[in-house]
């Protein structure tokens, strides 16, 4: 690849200047491009330098420190193109070539991408949950995934729309990924992108305009009675009894799996739990215990389980299903997901869809049902968006609205009606 300029001697104007152009030439390609306010007479023209002369006459300068000036560091910019294309092991482009020209943006050749990215999870260590960080390496792994599956090299320069529109493309037609998912890689791009920015690891700003909204899906929970049938059942098998009472104190505290797994003692007094809540990093909040949860808590005091046998989630995700199934909780339940504009519907057993953070919306859910104040469920669960607790108090609503017209529908008027 080379760089050259020359003048334009068929737009020569009225005062015998020519406009000059820079010529790139590549493999498969020449790019002219016109250096905006840089013009020049012939015969001041060095055709092997390829730069203006000076002028001798005092009383008509022709700029040429300037111009020379504006062209070195034309010159320098494309060469450093050249150099991160080469680098890079990327196939230039005139798109790719007049993009940066036309921004300005500095080129990166120092920071590499997924090093940065690994850096970026590294000094989360000390200030994201450790679920946050799992997200953080799944997301570096799916990025990786889609790279060497469409020959794309990462690296900060390359993260434009087009890169945005290829890789939604991957995920949605190659991965089968629900836009949900898709949503959360986009938003772990962006805020690493922030991140480095920030460090001046790069000038691009191109992953602002990314736009991947989640959709609203359906809230998985227990009603009282299952829930109750679930608290209930005992399992011959210690692990599924295990499980299930775990699973149940969640649902009678609402706490999160990250905060059950790290309960121990020192946090249960006698009619309430005070601990630090992982997640929002809220300090000592304090989770009144209803009868049911201090029924759990007895069960293990003094034993090698106290407080609770809190197992791995992804054991727990699984025997927790074992366990609903065995209860029997296996209501019909259909879920919506979309993957891009393609709709998928399914109709499974509840047992299916239950996890970990179902016994957290079980407790929220069913305290509004059963009168709770919004605000006060709020301050125990720590919610902090409002759009995300406005679905728990339509579900209630919805509830008690069934309730009321099953109820008042089969009262039989003074003239024997119902």
């Amino acid at each position: 690849m080379q760089v050259s300029f020359h003048l334009r001697k068929d737009k020569i104007n009225k005062a015998g200047k020519a406009p000059v152009r820079m010529l790139i030439t590549a493999k498969g390609f020449k790019l002219f491009k016109v250096v905006s306010g840089v013009h020049s007479s012939l015969n001041h023209w060095d055709v092997k330098k390829e730069r203006i002369k000076p002028n001798k006459k005092i009383d008509d300068y022709n700029y040429s420190i300037e111009y020379n000036k504006k062209l070195d560091e034309l010159e320098n910019q494309v060469k450093l193109i050249f150099r991160y294309l080469l680098l890079n092991e990327i196939e230039p482009t005139k798109e790719f070539i007049l993009d940066k020209l036309k921004s300005g943006l500095k080129v990166n050749l120092t920071h590499d991408f997924v090093d940065c990215f690994e850096e970026f999870i590294e000094k989360g260590k000390n200030t994201k949950t450790d679920g946050t960080l799992r997200r953080y390496r799944t997301a570096l792994n799916f990025y990786k995934d889609f790279a060497e599956t469409s020959n794309f090299r990462l690296h900060f320069d390359n993260i434009t729309i087009d890169f945005f529109e290829d890789f939604r493309d991957y995920a949605f037609e190659q991965r089968n990924t629900l836009n949900n998912y898709f949503a959360k890689l986009i938003s772990v791009l962006k805020t690493f992108m922030n991140w480095s920015f920030d460090r001046g690891y790069h000038e691009n700003i191109a992953f602002q305009k990314f736009k991947a909204p989640e959709q609203e899906v359906e809230v998985v929970y227990l009603t009282m009675e299952e829930l109750m049938l679930l608290y209930t059942f005992k399992f011959d098998l210690a692990r599924l009894e295990h499980t299930k009472d775990t699973y149940c104190f969640g649902c009678f505290s609402g706490l999160r799996y990250s905060d059950l797994k790290q309960l121990n003692s020192s946090h249960v007094f006698e009619d309430y739990i005070k601990l630090n809540i992982k997640k929002t990093k809220t300090i000592d909040h304090k989770i009144p215990l209803n009868r049911f949860a201090k029924e759990i808590l007895a069960k293990y005091k003094d034993t090698i389980y106290e407080p609770l046998p809190v197992i791995s989630r992804e054991k727990m995700n699984k025997y927790i299903k074992e366990c609903c199934e065995l209860a029997k909780i296996n209501t019909p339940t259909s879920t919506t997901r979309y993957i891009g504009k393609k709709r998928i519907d399914k109709t499974v057993p509840k047992y299916q869809l239950i996890t970990t953070h179902t016994a957290r919306k079980t407790f929220v859910t069913n305290s509004l049902i059963l009168g709770m104040k919004e605000m006060v469920v709020r301050n125990i669960t720590g919610h902090k968006k409002e759009e995300s607790f406005r679905r728990y108090v339509k579900i209630a609503e919805d509830f008690k609205k069934v309730e009321m017209d099953k109820t008042w529908n089969n009262v039989k008027n003074d003239k024997g009606e119902g």
